[in-house]
């Protein structure tokens, strides 16, 4: 958000001020590069939306849902427009950041490893690379 636009660092900032039980759980383990180094932010600016958390070296961006998102066609929407601006997309589930944090991070891990850099549509995770990445 460096040089960004003030409606858009407001609104972020009062994003960040109301996160949910897992964002909070799983933030602990990004924040402050305690990820294998990998330093990531929270709610920031791509395009019309704003990520939940996002590691800029990797383009990486990960989604935090709950049930209210299961097959909406606006996220559809949302990662394809994450995509085109450069940025691959995870998406896991808010039940599973709580229940088994672990794995949720060790899939974190096989992004930014490049271990996993295929499309992925699983039950309990989603990765969209970016098109970028997908061409390496």
């Amino acid at each position: 958000m460096r040089g960004g636009n003030e409606p858009k660092v407001s609104k972020a900032r009062q994003l960040r001020k109301v996160e949910n039980d897992a964002e909070e759980k799983l933030w602990s383990e990004l924040r402050g590069r305690r990820l294998n180094g990998h330093k990531f932010v929270r709610q920031l600016p791509i395009g019309p939306y704003f990520a939940d958390f996002a590691c800029r070296e990797a383009n990486l961006v990960v989604e935090v849902d709950g049930s209210q998102h299961a097959n909406r066609s606006q996220d559809r929407y949302r990662d394809e427009t994450m995509n085109r601006n450069g940025w691959s997309v995870l998406r896991v589930w808010h039940a599973d950041v709580l229940a088994s944090r672990k794995s949720v991070l060790d899939t974190i891990v096989a992004v930014l490893d490049g271990r996993l850099d295929k499309k992925m549509i699983a039950v309990d995770a989603k990765f969209l690379p970016s098109a970028t990445s997908e061409e390496r």
